[in-house]
């Protein structure tokens, strides 16, 4: 997830719009993340009421939640514009070949974090510089800790994690892929590193100071036993581009007050 996808915009006065629909209230903050969902759900709502998908008299809805109609017609509505083909044989065979600690199982990680949890009202550039703080003291003491009278990495989660875990130096204990939020799988998991990682890992839940003790990198699985799996990540992979493409010609052909799309690399539809 990228930093800049964090920061809050206090709305205050200012309302954020998709062809005069507003897409959020005067008094109400949204992430940037949150006001980009919120404004391509809004573009493809409109684009299905355009092509009939969708009845006139559907309203767009105050929270941002859409009704059962128009997340029907949203869904017919892509089935008919993007178009996404099956990935060959080789484009499977490369792919595993270049992501095969993605197909690994068993795969564990033993690791502690310090949470900075992102909530309404927050002040995420403020959060971000106490995160980082947090991350280069724990970085300046990592592997020198230990055996000392204070951990520093468990004495920064006692005092500043907003995680239950703090209370125990951040532990978390042995964990799978699957245990995580998937953003933060994927920056944890697959990899090699042990310590204290260089960066901090952006989930939904906020920022995150991680510190791998351990893993147990699982077994590899041959082509022939992940090629399904494989398959459907590509297609994933292509669809979400399709999406991307697709959202970016709505955009300009929109007009948008408060709410900037171009910058957003990730998929904005959930």
């Amino acid at each position: 997830m990228p930093a800049e996808s964090l920061a809050v915009p206090r709305t205050g006065a200012a309302i954020a719009r998709v062809n005069g629909v507003a897409l959020n209230a005067p008094d109400e903050v949204l992430s940037r993340e949150e006001l980009r969902q919120r404004a391509c759900t809004e573009l493809l709502r409109q684009a299905a009421l355009r092509a009939g998908l969708l009845d006139a008299g559907d309203a767009a809805s105050a929270d941002g939640v859409i009704s059962e109609a128009a997340a029907g017609a949203i869904d017919a509505l892509l089935d008919q514009q993007l178009s996404v083909s099956e990935p060959s044989e080789a484009a499977c065979r490369r792919h595993h070949a270049a992501q095969q600690a993605s197909y690994r199982t068993g795969e564990r990680v033993r690791m502690r974090h310090i949470l900075f949890a992102v909530t309404p009202g927050v002040d995420v550039a403020a959060l971000r510089q106490r995160a980082e703080a947090a991350l280069l003291e724990v970085r300046c003491h990592d592997g020198n800790n230990r055996g000392k009278d204070a951990d520093v990495f468990a004495k920064a989660a006692g005092e500043l994690s907003n995680c239950p875990s703090g209370a125990a130096g951040g532990e978390l204990g042995w964990l799978a892929a699957g245990d995580c939020a998937p953003e933060f799988a994927r920056e944890v998991f697959g990899h090699a590193e042990v310590g204290v990682l260089a960066r901090l890992v952006h989930s939904r839940f906020g920022l995150h100071v991680v510190e791998v003790l351990a893993r147990e990198p699982g077994a590899a699985q041959p082509y022939e036993s992940v090629r399904g799996a494989v398959a459907v990540s590509l297609r994933q992979q292509a669809w979400g581009t399709a999406l991307r493409q697709y959202l970016r010609v709505l955009a300009g052909e929109a007009a948008l007050e408060g709410v900037d799309l171009e910058a957003a690399d990730t998929q904005l539809v959930q």
